[in-house]
């Protein structure tokens, strides 16, 4: 039982450590979707992964259609601030994929527009919807979201 977390075209080193270190901690599978913006041996990474990252279950694909195509059928829930519905009121399933873009402009419209049914955002205040949480804030309280639904499998 595990969940898995993909970002698609990470960009800062820090958000994916942080994001390492929440797989770990919740048992959850990362799966990262190049080009990258950085290397994954680089020292920012593995600081904010801190001592977790060789315990990381970890997937690296060379681009967005290879992670598409190695995963079809599978269930999806897309992060995205132009999503309709609230994470919230979804019910995830074991083994889900919870898929992030990056930071600077969050995943490509057309897959979106592909799969906009499993589409879900985090609300934030209605002053600033032009903005978004940090890319690891928002993997956090989805991921835990899903976890809660699924009785915290696996965690104490």
């Amino acid at each position: 039982m595990a969940l898995n977390v993909v970002l698609v075209e990470p960009e800062i080193p820090q958000n994916t450590g942080n994001i390492a270190r929440t797989c770990v901690l919740t048992g959850s599978r990362l799966h990262l979707v190049k080009p990258l913006g950085f290397s994954i041996d680089e020292k920012d990474v593995r600081r904010a992964g801190l001592d977790y990252w060789p315990l990381l279950d970890l997937t690296v694909y060379e681009n967005l259609q290879e992670f598409l195509e190695k995963h079809k059928g599978k269930k999806f829930y897309l992060a995205t601030t132009r999503a309709n519905k609230y994470y919230h009121e979804v019910k995830y399933e074991d083994e889900a994929f919870l898929i992030f873009g990056k930071e600077t402009t969050g995943l490509p419209q057309w897959l979106i527009d592909e799969y906009y049914e499993d589409c879900i955002r985090i609300p934030m205040h209605e002053k600033i919807l032009w903005r978004s949480l940090n890319l690891s804030n928002s993997v956090a309280i989805i991921v835990y979201e899903a976890l809660k639904q699924l009785g915290f499998p696996n965690m104490r």
